[in-house]
């Protein structure tokens, strides 16, 4: 090869790492018309390509190169790399081994394996792979990174969490690295290291749009609402067309209880992108909340593209049509208290004409035994019958086209009568109102700091019943205890399976439940029992908004915050409410 030909390819090689690609396409391709079988300007000109988006004419020209010179490992590593770009996962496979086998020790050739591997789903190869890469150099901060993303794939989070930090350790100001490591950590509830790892990323970098936005989303879930809000409107400032700085501004104005502007910033976010899944679901909880049931249901269904929702079946979705002895199969999909709320509409399913599987969480299969309309209940986990179709518990008022007034179908459960004697016999001795509170949902709610409250903010309605208040929180001697106030604990003797029967044994013999929005709310109200709900300005939307009476439980009143956090009025109208109620006939 003669010398005037080295010397182009060594400008083009310049122009190529300066960044100057069509100058160095066009001095490569005046190479390879001149020199046909120049096998290194020809593998370039194929990263160039790669580099451009252009991967299948990447792998026409990489080809060509190994055609001429089948020994160098970079022309397979290329040729993978634009294999895996294309989706041809088996062939990006055969080429980045063979670049392996060529030169063991390249580093570059065993990362390539690895991103190979787990973009074909291979994630312990990918693993392996990696850590090749990094036995050959372990001063690249990239394959430390990619090893932490395989690991964090297969759930090994102490080995993950190890390879950020040494990602980190290599190169501190690594983004991806410091937001997948914060992700992790709140994956593994460690929300507070989180939020810092996201505040040095944003002190390191205060342009970097991704890395403000996943920070005041963490400050939103670890209920910083305000840092969280001043966060997110400067990362609209500094991405003002990013659909997802939007939604999560949204998400954050809607915590706050100011839903007009956050359903400005859903409806902006749905214009920069309208396949924004978040943004439709955030949008569904508006709509849903000023009770539009059938848009809102409709928007409700994008959740399935959100994490961490995921449809498990295989069979198709039921639309709703007469089920002509077809198998429906309704699955729940999030907590109890949704479980206890939707499992009423079996029912009106079985009235479509079908048999009726329901999946749901098993310490509430004895207790859904009551419920009608349902064949067979089966628990996660427990193979499953044949089945038809399928739906979600949630997604059945929307498929059913039910209207507001449609909503009541009960009360749909049902206490066992002896365990009701018990708890009657157990309870006989109370005098005055008996009135069972519940001030605790379950912690890792998004908005449980909101939702829930102190015990102590019931000392009105204990001083205006003039009796003790029957606890029946689980897990609160010590809180019961810390509050001074007079609460006979329940909590021991109930449901040590968390199976609710119990519970439901004791609603039966109370005048009154008072409860914060969580899964004990449902069940009084799907028993028929008195139930006071205390709710957050921040209401879920199931609330929907003007009432103060639930069009799914005709039991329940609703007593809402007048300002967000402030509690104080919600128990002294209850108090006044209180004062009403008659002692028992009963007590002995």
């Amino acid at each position: 090869m003669s010398s005037n030909t080295l010397d182009p390819l060594a400008t083009a090689l310049a122009e190529h790492r300066s960044g100057n690609l069509p100058a160095a396409e066009q001095l490569y391709r005046q190479i390879v018309s001149q020199a046909p079988d120049h096998a290194a300007a020809l593998n370039l000109l194929g990263a160039l390509c790669l580099q451009s988006n252009r991967a299948a004419e990447a792998v026409e020209w990489i080809n060509r190169a190994i055609a001429i010179n089948p020994t160098v490992p970079d022309y397979f590593s290329h040729l993978g790399a634009a294999y895996g770009v294309l989706g041809n996962h088996d062939a990006a496979l055969a080429s980045l081994r063979r670049a392996v086998q060529l030169d063991p020790r390249a580093a570059n050739a065993h990362y390539n394996l690895g991103t190979a591997l787990r973009n074909a789903g291979r994630l312990e190869e990918a693993v392996a792979s990696f850590r090749n890469a990094i036995a050959s150099d372990r001063n690249a901060p990239e394959s430390h990174y990619n090893l932490a993303n395989a690991l964090a794939e297969l759930k090994r989070l102490d080995e993950a969490e190890a390879s950020y930090r040494d990602a980190l350790r290599l190169k501190p100001t690594y983004m991806r690295a410091m937001i997948n490591l914060a992700n992790l950590l709140k994956d593994r509830e460690r929300l507070g290291e989180a939020v810092e790892v996201l505040r040095d990323a944003v002190a390191a970098d205060p342009k970097h749009l991704n890395a403000r936005i996943n920070l005041g989303s963490m400050l939103r879930d670890a209920g910083e609402f305000n840092e969280a809000l001043e966060t997110l409107q400067s990362a609209v400032a500094l991405g003002p067309t990013s659909a997802e700085a939007h939604n999560n501004l949204g998400t954050v104005l809607h915590a706050l209880a100011e839903f007009d502007l956050a359903r400005e910033h859903y409806d902006q976010a749905l214009k920069l992108d309208p396949k924004l899944a978040d943004a439709h679901f955030s949008r569904a909880m508006c709509l849903l909340r000023e009770g539009d049931l059938a848009e809102g249901f409709a928007e409700y269904e994008w959740r399935w593209k959100c994490k961490p929702f995921q449809r498990p079946f295989a069979q198709p979705r039921w639309d709703g049509s007469p089920l002509a002895g077809r198998t429906l199969l309704l699955f729940a999909e999030q907590g109890l208290g949704d479980t206890l709320q939707f499992v009423r509409y079996a029912a009106v399913a079985k009235r479509r004409g079908g048999r009726v599987v329901v999946e749901c969480q098993e310490p509430l299969i004895a207790l859904l035994q009551s419920c009608p309309g349902i064949d067979d209940l089966v628990s996660f986990g427990s193979p499953l019958p044949h089945f038809d179709v399928q739906c979600s518990l949630m997604s059945l008022v929307g498929v059913l086209g039910l209207r507001l007034e449609e909503l009541w179908e009960g009360p749909y459960l049902s206490a066992d009568p002896a365990r009701v004697a018990t708890w009657r016999e157990r309870l006989s001795r109370s005098k005055g109102p008996r009135v069972g509170v519940c001030w605790r949902g379950n912690p890792k709610h998004l908005f449980d700091s909101q939702r829930s409250f102190d015990l102590r903010q019931l000392a009105p309605v204990q001083q205006a019943i003039g009796v003790p208040l029957i606890g029946l929180q689980k897990d609160a001697a010590g809180l019961i205890k810390e509050s001074g106030l007079d609460v006979v604990d329940l909590g021991p003797e109930l449901d040590a399976d968390g199976a609710f029967l119990d519970t439901a044994a004791v609603m039966m013999n109370l005048d009154l439940v008072i409860s914060a929005d969580t899964a004990v709310a449902h069940l009084a109200g799907a028993l028929g029992v008195p139930i006071w709900l205390a709710l957050s300005a921040n209401s879920d939307w199931r609330w929907f908004i003007g009432h103060d009476d639930s069009l799914w439980y005709p039991s329940m009143r609703l007593f809402r915050q007048a300002k967000l956090n402030q509690w104080q009025d919600v128990f002294g109208r209850m108090a006044e409410e209180a004062a009403t109620l008659p002692a028992r006939s009963d007590a002995s």
